[in-house]
């Protein structure tokens, strides 16, 4: 008799559930996974098959250093892309280590290849995975295409140092699989941002709070990329070798690649965003952070000098302080305000202690 009145109220309670809406950082965690990080993570996978496609060729002679140098800078675009997108798998067991060596300090990149070059001339990629984290990556293989030491445009050099190039290539390709494998697995990064309670995040609120913090520690690595090269910490005197990439003067074009993928974090698709979780009475703060975003990328945008020239003279130095300068702000509205509009407590970030 009341069996039809029980069945109509769980009816009725399925569709006041299917109705209600849902937990907005929940939808924001995962289309930032599925529409930002995912398709990025997937050009860094293509950009590096290219790279070994491109080193094969290259020693083979059926391509130009001109094509090889394009292709690394491409490979190298799509990694500086993935800063503000190190969370996860990427950002343990030192995988970034092994894609770019940052800061090198005592040129180990230089000294590592050149003593790994003599030891093993006949390296392959299974070798190389055992080897030193310096001489894996993009910065190894930019020190064999760019040095002056190699000087590959020389043949007999070029055969010295292909082998090692050809290593790289082939392990850039693998680790950027592999990553991309464990983002697609079943309990992997993108179910873990899509469902909620998980192994790595006890709610969606942990994995908003991640993506800040990943935010964060990118900006200020910008910031120390851009600084010290610049002399911040030497007392204003320029450290250009200290630059993330200055053999091949595209330090610049890698910084602007990093920031523009965190706006894009920022922003989202179909403001699935950061941005989009603020309430109504913070669109000062959006507008606010909107504004930094576009000043610093403007900056970027019409500086058409590289990042060593623009330290030989005041008016570059000058220009330099101003990207430095629009870089903080973009940083500081991060870690403070938006931080605090979405109630995370950052603590420490990946660059504290350096």
């Amino acid at each position: 008799m009341f069996r039809p009145k029980l069945l109509f109220t769980s009816l009725a309670a399925l569709a006041l559930g299917a109705c209600s809406p849902q937990d907005p950082q929940a939808v924001t965690s995962a289309a930032i996974a599925k529409q930002v990080i995912l398709p990025t993570y997937s050009r860094w996978v293509e950009a590096d098959r290219q790279l070994a496609v491109s080193a094969l060729a290259y020693c083979q002679g059926k391509e130009s250093l001109d094509t090889a140098r394009a292709d690394f800078l491409h490979a190298q675009k799509a990694w500086a892309e993935l800063q503000p997108l190190l969370i996860g798998p990427l950002a343990e067991g030192n995988r970034a280590w092994q894609v770019q060596f940052w800061p090198d300090k005592k040129n180990l990149v230089g000294r590592q290849v050149e003593q790994l070059v003599s030891a093993q001339p006949q390296i392959d990629a299974a070798a190389l995975a055992k080897s030193s984290v310096v001489v894996q990556g993009l910065s190894a293989y930019e020190y064999i295409l760019y040095d002056a030491k190699p000087d590959v445009a020389d043949q007999a050099q070029k055969a010295r140092y292909c082998p090692l190039l050809m290593a790289i290539g082939e392990r850039q390709k693998v680790l950027a699989e592999e990553i991309l494998a464990s983002w697609n697995s079943t309990d992997g990064m993108l179910a873990q941002m899509t469902k909620f309670p998980n192994q790595r995040y006890a709610d969606s609120h942990e994995a908003i709070a991640d993506l800040l913090r990943v935010q964060v520690t990118a900006l200020d690595t910008l910031k120390k990329k851009l600084g010290t090269p610049m002399g911040r910490q030497t007392k204003g005197i320029p450290q250009p070798f200290q630059a993330d990439a200055w053999r091949s003067q595209s330090s610049l074009q890698s910084l602007e690649a990093s920031l523009a993928a965190a706006q894009t974090v920022w922003v989202g698709v179909d403001n699935k965003g950061l941005r989009g979780l603020l309430p109504a009475d913070q669109k000062p703060l959006a507008e606010k952070i909107d504004a930094a975003y576009a000043a610093s990328l403007k900056l970027f945008a019409s500086n058409q000098r590289s990042l060593n020239e623009l330290l030989n003279d005041d008016a570059g130095r000058q220009q330099l302080n101003d990207i430095y300068d629009s870089l903080n702000v973009v940083h500081r509205l991060h870690e403070g305000e938006l931080a605090k509009a979405l109630g995370i407590q950052l603590g420490f970030n990946a660059n504290d202690g350096d």
